[in-house]
């Protein structure tokens, strides 16, 4: 293992923005893990920012709005510095239940109203829906966004969660920055089928549950309206089996001087330049130690050691329950 100083931008596929090789999430400062400090919440953005981070990732319905406005109030004097990349599509009843995703040309342009409102902007950098609406062609979705980019309201395409042949069909119609999907140590399932097509196309990733939403650095399930207790790999003898492969990354973390999560970080970023990760810290501390892991460098020897200690077939349990699995477009043909 060698140290990386410079930090050198990534551009999320050949036609996408330039941005830094970690981008921040914000959903937990909203909604899924507890509650959190929105002024902590504040100075991590700002934190970020001033780190060199200049890609911001939400949802419109993370927190049903309150996180496109929490970001709205963080970017007031900023917004120059970041570049916005906003999920759409996903429905939420008054009390936050899920219940489908609408992606007609309509709703793209209703939710994009809603968005640029909520977060004080004039444009998005990156749109894109959040999952695939199984009621419409996606050729339909990304043509109506292609009309928001012409209008210049939109920047950039992105995709989320979907699998080869929606890509193909997408590009086809506007070209596609990256695509938004689950990517660590731990889920694998994406390399096989869905990168080869990414990189034969010259699209990006932005990968998110680096860290398998805590399970790679032993976060605390204890928080009031934490949603992971409900998840399949955080339940019963599951968590327990999963905490175990956990223990082997810690070993080998320390071996290296280093922490679980800046060694799983360090893996994703190793994977390849197209890969940028997205990393939801909720307060400073946690994006201090997340910054550096871009100051460690893996050795191919490196890779081989972690993937074959913690082998992603090991691990139990779905990334999310039976039902939001089937529904994940990504997922269909694996």
């Amino acid at each position: 293992m060698v140290q990386k100083n410079k930090t050198e931008f990534r551009q999320l596929g050949k036609n996408g923005p330039l941005v830094f090789p970690i981008a921040l999430g914000c959903m937990g400062m909203s909604w899924a893990y507890g509650p959190a400090d929105e002024k902590e919440s504040i100075a991590v953005i700002h934190k970020a920012l001033d780190e060199g981070i200049n890609l911001i990732d939400t949802g419109d319905f993370y927190g049903m709005g309150h996180n496109e406005m929490l970001i709205g109030r963080a970017l007031k004097g900023r917004r120059d510095k970041a570049l916005l990349s906003v999920k759409f599509g996903a429905l939420r009843s008054p009390d936050g239940k899920a219940f489908g995703t609408d992606s007609r040309p309509m709703a793209v342009k209703n939710f994009l109203a809603y968005t640029l409102t909520r977060l004080g902007v004039d444009h998005i950098d990156i749109y894109r829906p959040s999952r695939l609406d199984p009621q419409v062609p996606i050729e339909d979705t990304v043509g109506a966004i292609a009309e928001m980019v012409k209008a210049g309201y939109v920047r950039y395409i992105g995709l989320s969660e979907v699998g080869p042949e929606t890509i193909r069909r997408a590009q086809a119609v506007h070209p596609i920055s990256d695509l938004q999907i689950e990517y660590s140590l731990v889920s694998r399932g994406s390399e096989a089928k869905i990168f080869p097509v990414l990189q034969e196309l010259g699209i990006g990733v932005t990968a998110y549950a680096v860290l398998s939403r805590g399970l790679l650095s032993s976060s605390s399930l204890k928080a009031k309206g934490d949603i992971r207790p409900n998840m399949p790999r955080f339940t019963g003898e599951n968590l327990a089996h999963n905490q175990k492969l956990v223990e082997k990354l810690g070993q080998i973390a320390r071996d290296m001087g280093v922490t679980s999560s800046q060694l799983a970080i360090a893996w994703v970023l190793a994977k390849g330049k197209f890969i940028v990760p997205v990393l939801g810290c909720r307060k400073r501390k946690q994006l201090s130690e997340t910054l550096g892991a871009l100051k460690v460098k893996l050795t191919e020897d490196d890779i081989k050691r972690l993937e074959q200690a913690i082998p992603a077939a090991e691990v139990r349990g779905t990334r999310y329950a039976e039902a939001q699995m089937k529904a994940l477009d990504s997922e269909r043909g694996n």
